[in-house]
């Protein structure tokens, strides 16, 4: 666009007749040498939004080099990802049990930071439990959440869950004899305290992430094409190779919905990703991982049976429930599984669940439950993934808060 805009105004100069300007003939011949090698050195127009029309925008998607994960330089490097699924910051926040929680998710995310040192950290959804908080700004809490990887300062990316903008949910015994207890809202970065502080209503998705974005320069989550709201976390990126250019690993990041709206992936999102996939990809050579916090009807499938050891081809530790899927599928799984470069779909939600079954030609894997808030008192821990370039190899374990490592598998090589 700027090379055509500068381009016509040359050429319209050089054909100006001689009475309408006043340029010797020697100096349009110097311009005409010259021109070519000064529109080479005009940079061209960056790329926007690399979420694929956030403010609006087309929603083809673009990958600028600034907002690109790299891997390290030095033989053997690998790229190390830590998912953080399910911290439920906030939960009963009114209670001393609420804020203990918290704290104790704190010590897991410090725990598992500190043994892995990961280049990246993905959180997986249902990063606060919204329908918990009484106050006007769960960002409070989401900040509280991704903390622990900022001041370490590895970059991070974030996709929704169904608690992260649910709406406040009274509870029952606060309409017993007793009457509603006093309120208590969180005194951090707020100038007053009281009841003028809780407004008793969710923050929307759009609200959390901006705020996310606008203030964390390691942020690399985005707000995805508008044509696909109410869903919001719609992105990609790409983990460049140490030595060239290229993308060794693309990261898809899927909004699974829940909270303010149904627990679906649309329709819309599923031909997105496939037009994305095949502009930036093509022909398939670049691996592709998907990220989305409720699993798909597809989990159901291949999952053992509740309750249940885990055998091969799974592997996991804990099977002590049943898939809480989507509500629907519309389209998206059928597109993965045509779709040979894609390798594995991450999925939270479902607490005490953190196995690996294949599905057709890719993975399906639970993340393993991080934080103390939420349902269930299994040890907690994170999913790790690492991916190595010169071969390709996808793999992953799961690393508990006491530091002990299991479920070691092989996703891709």
């Amino acid at each position: 666009m700027v090379g055509r805009r500068h381009s016509h105004f040359f050429f319209s100069l050089l054909s100006l007749p001689s009475h309408r300007i006043t340029i010797p003939l020697y100096y349009r011949l110097l311009l005409l040498l010259c021109f070519p090698l000064a529109l080479a050195l005009v940079p061209p127009v960056p790329p926007s939004n690399y979420g694929g029309g956030g403010d609006g925008g087309a929603s083809v998607l673009s990958l600028p080099r600034n907002k690109s994960l790299r891997f390290s330089a030095g033989a053997g490097a690998a790229f190390k990802i830590a998912i953080f699924a399910d911290l439920h910051y906030g939960e009963n926040a009114w209670t001393d049990w609420g804020p203990q929680q918290d704290a104790n998710s704190d010590r897991v995310l410090s725990a598992v930071l500190d043994k892995e040192n990961p280049d990246f950290v993905i959180y997986l959804g249902d990063v606060v439990t919204a329908n918990n908080l009484p106050i006007p700004n769960a960002s409070l809490y989401w900040d509280r959440a991704i903390s622990a990887t900022r001041s370490r300062g590895i970059p991070w990316a974030t996709v929704f869950g169904n608690h992260d903008d649910a709406a406040f949910e009274w509870p029952s015994d606060w309409f017993s004899s007793s009457g509603i207890p006093e309120v208590r809202c969180p005194t951090a970065n707020i100038s007053s305290t009281g009841a003028e502080q809780c407004s008793f209503r969710g923050t929307p998705r759009i609200d959390l992430m901006n705020t996310e974005i606008n203030n964390n320069r390691l942020s690399y989550s985005a707000t995805g094409p508008k044509e696909l709201w109410p869903s919001v976390s719609n992105y990609v990126l790409q983990i460049l190779s140490s030595k060239e250019m290229d993308p060794v690993a693309l990261l898809y990041f899927l909004d699974s919905g829940g909270g303010s709206y149904p627990e679906v992936i649309s329709n819309a999102q599923a031909k997105w990703f496939q037009a994305q996939s095949q502009i930036i990809n093509p022909n398939g050579k670049v691996p592709e991982i998907i990220f989305w916090h409720i699993p798909s009807i597809a989990f159901s499938k291949v999952a053992p049976k509740p309750n249940s050891e885990i055998d091969k081809p799974c592997v996991g530790s804990i099977n002590l429930e049943s898939v809480a899927p989507q509500d629907a599928e519309w389209g998206i799984m059928d597109i993965l599984a045509k779709r040979p470069s894609v390798k594995a779909i991450f999925s939270g939600h479902n607490h005490g669940l953190d196995w690996c079954c294949p599905y057709q030609k890719l993975w399906l894997c639970f993340a393993r439950h991080t934080g103390y808030g939420g349902y269930g008192d299994w040890p907690r821990g994170a999913r790790i993934i690492e991916i190595t370039e010169q071969p390709f190899s996808l793999k992953s374990w799961i690393r508990m808060e006491n530091g002990t490592e299991h479920s070691d598998l092989i996703l891709s090589s």
